[in-house]
């Protein structure tokens, strides 16, 4: 039996990074970004909830801060699969019977 997490608990990596991470820490996004070597507007549209966060981003932050980037992603997929099943039954499509 599978355990279902209820959608309310699901959180965007970008803002828990933002509230939990970037916040306490003191850092700004421009300076941030920086030494991550990406763009600021990238940054901040992840932090904001706005974009999706990349394996490639998840290894930055592990490696700016310790948080463990495997964590990261599959914090950013939980939400990802919560957002989509507060809709599943919009998507039609049908089981697909398979021959033996």
């Amino acid at each position: 039996m599978a355990l279902k997490m209820h959608p309310s608990l699901a959180v965007h990596a970008g803002d828990w990074l933002k509230t939990e991470i970037v916040e306490p820490s003191g850092m700004n996004v421009a300076a941030l970004a920086r030494h991550f070597g990406v763009s600021r507007q990238a940054l901040s549209t992840l932090l904001n909830g706005h974009a999706s966060l990349s394996a490639d981003m998840a290894i930055r932050f592990e490696k700016a801060f310790g948080v463990n980037a495997d964590t990261l992603l599959r914090m950013q997929t939980a939400y990802e699969l919560a957002q989509a099943r507060a809709h599943q039954d919009e998507i039609a499509v049908g089981r697909l019977e398979l021959a033996a």
